[in-house]
Order: structure tokens, then C-alpha cells, then sequence
């Protein structure tokens, strides 16, 4: 197997030219550096030196060399940001659904560091399905989702309640929240079950409800602003020329988020103690 060390003794011999210096070099005897050239060239299937004229490189050491240099400083680089990781602390890799607010995510990920945890966050925006699976599959470690979900094996933190606005276009016909138009609302299977909710409480009063799948809450405010839909927001900053806010009290239609992680893996208990902290910062959030 090619290592490290063999491409230290090829560089040093080559600039060396000499073995007792280029063994000196690389902090070994002359004998295990002759028989480090010789693995090497039998892995390679080449030969390196000349030895008949001293130290030369043949052509084909000519070749290669300047490979061997490139790969020892990309294995330098890669040691170096290892350490940098190392030294950085822990670091946390936090998922947040799409439809949590920009203020709210940052104040989210902002709260382990500002409690004194030495990590560096990572943040990913995805729906809450994908979310799910990615933290039962140890590509995150926590989660803020939408709230109901199926969990399947993971911990959750308390469920937590946030006021939403409908965002109407502006004029008679916006004033009730089904006023003859649909719903903006995100593919179901983004969030099956939180979105079941949703459309169920809507229809919850005898209320025909139709809706209209949209990307993002960014492509609803534009429906919304050409008059073809209203949009259920949590975002507070969400508005456009042309759009009316109402509160969504009638009906009440709550954003639920709820933290989760997986209590299975190794870390589980830091993580359950940074998933408190966000837990807090949500109630926290919510109650402002």
C-alpha cells in the first residue's frame, strides 16, 4: 500500500540526492529508507533513480515528482484542517424547516453559543420530512420541524406555539381567510402530517378549502399580491405591495415546531442538553 512515508523518502531522495542526507531528512536510518525506494518503486512499477551515477532521477522519477509533491501538501492541508477542526470544538449540525422565520432560525442557532457551548453550527433549511431523516441518519443532529410528525424513534423537546398572520390581497374580497380563494400551502409531503392539520382545521367549521401547492412562502406572497390566493405565515416581515396582515384567529392556525434529535447515538446527552437550550430559545421567541 502506497503510505505518506514513501512519498517522503521519494521527495527527499530527489532533492537530497543523497541518501544519508535524505534519511536524515525524513527522520529514519539509511537501511529502511532503501527499503522504503524499493516498496515504492514496486508499487509504482517504475524505477526512480539511477543509482549507477549516484542519486539521478530517471525520466520516469522525473514524472512522477511533481505528483508526490502535490499529493504531500494536499495530506498536509487535509492534517491541517483537521486540527483547525479539532481545536474549533464540537460541531453542531442543526436542521430547520422552511417554514421558520429568518429571526427564529438565527435566534435558534445563535443560542448554544451564546450559552457558552463551544460549538460551531452548521444549518440546514429543509422540510420537515427530509429533516427527520436526516437526523435518524446521523447526517444531522438536531432539528427544528413542524409539528405533528412521525418521529420513528427519535426524542423531541416540547411542542411549541407560534401566531401566524394570513396575508390576504388587499380589498373586500380578502377579508375572510377562504374569501373564494385558495390556500397557499407547501407539497404535503414535505410534512404529511402537520399539513393534515393545517387543511383540517381550516375545514374544521364547515369551510370548503382549496389550496394551491407553492414552492416557498416567497412564491405564495406573489400569488397573494396578483390576487389569487391568501398565504398562512409565521413570518412576521412577510409583505408586499397590495397585500393585507389579519392575525389568524379565526381559525387559530399555529405554527407548532417541536426540537428533535436521536437519542440513540453516542452523544446523545450533550445533545439532548443543546436541544433544551433550543427548546428554551423557541419559548422564548414565542412568548415576545
Amino acid at each position: 500500500m502506497l503510505t505518506e512515508r514513501h512519498l517522503e523518502i521519494f521527495v527527499a531522495l530527489a532533492e537530497e540526492e543523497h541518501f544519508g542526507a535524505a534519511a536524515q531528512r525524513v527522520g529514519i536510518t539509511q537501511p529502511p529508507l532503501s527499503q522504503g525506494l524499493r516498496r515504492l518503486e514496486a508499487l509504482l512499477g517504475v524505477r526512480l533513480f539511477d543509482r549507477t551515477r549516484g542519486v539521478v532521477l530517471t525520466d520516469e522519477g522525473s514524472l512522477l515528482l511533481p505528483h508526490a509533491r502535490r499529493a504531500l501538501a494536499a495530506l498536509g492541508e487535509l492534517r491541517e484542517i483537521g486540527a483547525r477542526e479539532h481545536a474549533g470544538g464540537r460541531r453542531l449540525r442543526l436542521g430547520v424547516a422552511p417554514e421558520v422565520p429568518a429571526a427564529l432560525a438565527a435566534a435558534v442557532a445563535a443560542a448554544p453559543v451564546r450559552a457558552g457551548e463551544q460549538n460551531r453550527i452548521g444549518v440546514l433549511t429543509a422540510p420537515t420530512a427530509t429533516l427527520l431523516s436526516d437526523v435518524a441518519a446521523g447526517r444531522l443532529d438536531l432539528a427544528v420541524i413542524r409539528h405533528p410528525a412521525v418521529l420513528h424513534g427519535l426524542a423531541a423537546g416540547r411542542v411549541v406555539l407560534f401566531p401566524t398572520w394570513v396575508l390576504s390581497p388587499s380589498g373586500a374580497h380578502g377579508r375572510t381567510l377562504a374569501g373564494g380563494l385558495p390556500v397557499a400551502v407547501r407539497p404535503r409531503e414535505e410534512a404529511p402530517a402537520a399539513h393534515d392539520l393545517f387543511v383540517d382545521t381550516l375545514a374544521s367549521r364547515g369551510r370548503r378549502v382549496e389550496t394551491i401547492v407553492v414552492s416557498d412562502e416567497r412564491a405564495g406572497l406573489a400569488l397573494v399580491a396578483a390576487g389569487q390566493a391568501v398565504l398562512v405565515t409565521a413570518d412576521a416581515t412577510l409583505t408586499a405591495e397590495g397585500v393585507a396582515r389579519r392575525p389568524a384567529t379565526d381559525p387559530a392556525l399555529p405554527l407548532r415546531l417541536r426540537v428533535v434529535w436521536d437519542p440513540r447515538r453516542p452523544d446523545a446527552a450533550d445533545t439532548a442538553d443543546t436541544a433544551q437550550l433550543l427548546v428554551d430559545t423557541l419559548e422564548r421567541q414565542a412568548a415576545t
